[in-house]
């Protein structure tokens, strides 16, 4: 009967019968790459909208519950506008675009509300 071999680099192993690694580092790299594809998606999108909520929050001065500035603006800190938490609609049917606490309202000519939550 032949020995079973590493799930990782197929180097035979010793030891127990239920043994699928031939040390940790085989098991651990083996399981990083299993999973690695859909962490690094996950990290990637968690990252943009850390991003976006410290431009919006980086906008609103301090003491004050909201900010109007350009779009241009957002773009230039590098808004990434695909990314958002939530939105909001009022009931005069303005749609606010949030991350997190944060959010956004366009407005006419190329300007946006951004407004902090109130807590």
């Amino acid at each position: 009967m032949q020995g079973k071999t590493c799930l990782n680099c197929g180097a035979p192993i010793q030891g127990r019968i239920d043994k699928k690694f031939c040390d940790d580092q085989c098991r651990n790299t083996y399981n990083y790459q299993l999973y690695a594809d859909g962490s690094n998606l996950i990290r990637r999108i968690n990252h943009a909208l850390k991003k976006n909520r410290n431009i919006l929050a980086s906008l609103v001065k301090e003491g004050d519950e909201m900010a109007k500035v350009p779009k241009e603006k957002l773009t230039q800190e590098g808004y990434q506008f695909k990314y958002s938490t939530h939105t909001y609609e009022t009931k005069k049917g303005s749609i606010y675009t949030y991350c997190y606490d944060y959010g956004f309202l366009p407005l006419e000519s190329g300007w946006m509300l951004i407004v902090k939550v109130k807590e």
